[in-house]
């Protein structure tokens, strides 16, 4: 009986590894390959690696004032953090009414979330004529601005949720006592939701970091994002595609949202498994 067990509890975990590796294994292909020589590409592309070697990443770090890994980086975390703040900002008191009040359920909860339901494209030309008369172009605040309405509606969602499983007698109780609605939904909702606020920050963070369209026709020179200028480098120095340095780019670029999903998966799922999700 225990060496059945212990055969079945083998296999989970052969089919857990499988799975792991099938469904990473883009990532872990670009991650072997930012770490090979060119010669070693051409004579060995698969996912064995013989001789490592940083030159690809030194490429990326050292190619230039015309491909600054640094910028671009520097622009996508300032552009994303405004993409995944400013929704919360403004989404918390409407979600506040709609959850509390019944405001807007009908009617302005249904065209928020039909808003990403559109496919984004068909704003570009709008979105560039508007910006190009508001002096936005190709700035930091512009690319934040539409990233942030694109995170408006899975964040009006969660808070939503979020609100509608605080108990509300806990909100009479400190109106009772004298609290006012803003020392109320400061001091005693957001903490409680603060699960929720995690959760929506980070899937917007990722969601406006992962951005592409956006950043390729609202950018230019000055607030180009990473995801854009990574591609830049699969031409840069001529010669064709240098795959070394593409797959170190890439990296780079997939390292910070990788790194923030990694560090707060458990608070995630914990948010998601109470509920956050719901309804």
């Amino acid at each position: 009986m225990r060496g059945a067990r212990r055969l079945v509890h083998a296999l989970r975990w052969a089919v857990f590894v499988f799975a792991a590796v099938a469904m990473n294994l883009p990532v872990l292909a670009t991650l072997v390959t930012s770490f090979k020589s060119d010669a070693e590409i051409a004579a060995n592309p698969g996912l064995l690696l013989g001789e490592p070697t940083l030159e690809n990443y030194r490429g990326v770090f050292a190619a230039g004032a015309r491909l600054d890994i640094g910028s671009y980086l520097l622009n996508s975390v300032v552009a994303a953090g405004i993409g995944a703040l400013l929704p919360l900002v403004l989404t918390f008191p409407a979600a506040y009414a709609i959850a509390r009040r019944g405001y807007g359920r009908r009617v302005l909860l249904p065209v928020i979330l039909n808003l990403r339901v559109l496919p984004l494209v068909i704003f570009a030309l709008p979105l560039y004529m508007m910006y190009q008369w508001a002096g936005l172009l190709d700035t930091r605040l512009g690319l934040g601005l539409i990233l942030a309405i694109v995170n408006l509606p899975l964040t009006l969602v969660l808070l939503v949720n979020a609100i509608a499983e605080v108990p509300f007698e806990l909100e009479e109780a400190a109106r009772i006592d004298g609290a006012r609605l803003v020392d109320v939904l400061r001091r005693l909702v957001l903490p409680l939701c603060a699960p929720a606020v995690g959760v929506a920050f980070v899937f917007g963070f990722i969601t406006a970091w992962n951005e592409f369209l956006f950043g390729l026709i609202l950018t230019t020179r000055e607030a180009v994002p990473v995801t854009v200028g990574a591609s830049l480098f699969f031409s840069a120095g001529g010669g064709g595609v240098r795959w070394g340095v593409a797959a170190a780019v890439m990296i780079v670029a997939a390292g910070p949202p990788m790194l923030l999903g990694l560090l707060l998966y458990r608070r995630i799922g914990a948010s998601l498994g109470a509920g956050a999700l719901k309804g």
